[in-house]
Formats: C-alpha cells, structure tokens, sequence
C-alpha cells in the first residue's frame, strides 16, 4: 500500500471511529499534498519522498505552535497539537537521536575538511541532504554548531 492509500485509509478509520485530532492531521496533510500537485505550470504526482517531506513540514507546524501556545498559556490547544503531532510523526520515518547526528555531522566535517564555525554551510549542506526527513534541521544545526566551536576553545 503505498503513502497515499495509506492515508485515505487511516482517514476514513478516523472518521469512522471519530478520533477528531487524527482526522484533522490527515485532512490537513492531504490538502497540503493536494495543493503541492496543482502548485507550478501544470498538475503532477508527487512521489512518497516528496509526500514525506510535506508531513515532515506540517509535523514542523504542529511543534512551533506548541511552542507557541505553551508561551501563550493555551494547554487546551497544546493537548490538541500534541494528538496532532503525534499521528503525524506516526508516518514519518524515525528520527535520528542528537547523537546520531552529531555523529554523522562529525564525519561530514572532516570530508569537507571545516576548521570553524565559517565553514557552517560547507558542512550543513551536504549533511541536510543526507539527514532530510531524519533529523529536524535546527537540531543538526545546533549540533553543527557546537562541534565547530570545540576546536576553537
């Protein structure tokens, strides 16, 4: 079964069964994917990759607005994002712990040869690449960070 059966299906269980936080994070994921279809000169298929990234995007959405809503004193709608958040991490592939990362981000900044923070992008770029989907880019970034700092000190 591929991404997208999969989430028509898990959708009618939702609505079947009235599970209200899943229903509107899947309703929220097809309208994105929908809407990234018809996006450009003329209407495509997206691949699962591509499907991935948009659920990636929208599980981004729901952790600021927690954020966000915890500054605001809002738990009823931090619980919400929460259910939210959590069918949508359901689809994606796990993530990698900040050790993972770290080492990851070790290996590519003795390819890249990176001596300092100013060589930043040198190493997140070919990292992102590698980590898109795995890790959240501000973890990597602050991994990335850190280990350029170390030498330095």
């Amino acid at each position: 079964m591929d991404l997208m059966d999969r989430l028509n299906a898990d959708l009618r269980e939702a609505m079947r069964s009235g599970h209200q936080a899943r229903k509107l994070a899947l309703r929220a994921v097809k309208t994105a994917i929908r809407e990234a279809e018809v996006a450009g000169q003329e209407a495509r298929t997206l691949s699962e990759q591509e499907m991935l990234t948009i659920i990636a995007k929208q599980a981004k959405q729901r952790r600021d607005a927690i954020v966000e809503f915890e500054k605001g004193g809002r738990q009823d709608l931090v619980g919400q994002e929460r259910a939210e958040l959590a069918v949508l991490e359901s689809y994606l592939p796990k993530q990698l712990t900040r050790e993972e990362i770290a080492e990851k981000a070790k290996r590519a900044i003795a390819e890249v040869g990176a001596t300092g923070p100013r060589q930043m992008g040198l190493v997140m770029r070919p990292l992102m690449r590698e980590l898109r989907g795995l890790a959240d880019g501000k973890l990597v970034n602050q991994v990335v960070q850190e280990l350029l700092r170390e030498p330095s000190q």
